[in-house]
Order: structure tokens, then sequence, then C-alpha cells
């Protein structure tokens, strides 16, 4: 009986040294790589990611509810006086105004696509409607070819 014991704690003692090297090395692997501040966005540059489509309630028209566009990206590091938007990296989510029917129409087709869009004015999202974590306030679509 003692035989037996000794070889099954000679089993898991084995066992343990072959697991825990390879559970502390997937930990290793999950770790997030350290966060660095986006490439800076300015008057002219050019903002590209995924277009979004949200339905919100506009506080200015009785709570009608609105089409939000809104584009996915890579961090980005906005001008001053705005910079990282109180975030460690930049914004990555960022809400395009439209300033007319036509806009809004041309951003529709695009959803759910890969879009460019030149950034004329940028800034940190304030108010409290907004759901992006930065807003383009000037802007125009880039036509791939």
């Amino acid at each position: 009986m003692t035989k037996l014991f000794a070889t099954r704690l000679a089993l898991v003692a084995t066992m343990m040294l072959l697991v825990t090297p390879a559970i502390a090395a997937q930990q290793d692997d999950a770790a997030p790589p350290p966060s660095k501040p986006g490439k800076p966005i300015n008057t002219g540059d050019v903002l590209s990611g995924e277009l979004n489509a949200m339905k919100v309630r506009d506080v200015k028209n009785a709570g009608k509810r609105i089409a939000m566009y809104q584009i996915t990206s890579e961090p980005r590091r906005l001008p001053a006086p705005n910079g990282l938007c109180n975030l460690e990296t930049g914004p990555e989510t960022f809400q395009l105004v439209t300033s007319s029917d036509a806009q809004a129409t041309q951003l529709k087709s695009f959803v759910g696509k890969e879009i460019s869009v030149k950034v004329d004015e940028v800034a940190c999202a304030s108010d409290p409607g907004q759901m992006s974590e930065a807003v383009v306030t000037k802007w125009s679509i880039i036509k791939k070819q």
C-alpha cells in the first residue's frame, strides 16, 4: 500500500513540474502589451476604420430618434488642447457629425464597411449625448480608387 502511495505521489509531483511552467507561459502570453499613445491626428489627416450606425435620442428635438455614425479606428492622439481625451492611448471611436441630409445619406451607404475620411475639425467628446470618445465635426469622405 505504501509503495502504491509513493508511486502516485511521484506521478503527481512529476505532473506538477511539467504543468506549472506551461500555465505560467500562458499567463505571460495573455498579458496585454504596454499601452502607448496613438499617433497624432491633425487637420487634413485621414481617419480610417469601420463605420457603425446607432440610433440615439436627439436632446434638441424632443427625444426624436436620429442616426449617429461612428468610426472605430486605431487609437489617435488629438491636437492640443484636447490631447488624449483623458484616455491612456487616445480615442478609438470617432463620431461623425452630419451637417446635412446629404451627408447622412452618403454615410448610410457605407455602414459596416471600411471607410476613410479627411478630418477638418476634431475634438474630445464633451456633451452627455455623445456616444464616442471624440467628435469629428467637419469631414469629407475619401473615395477609394
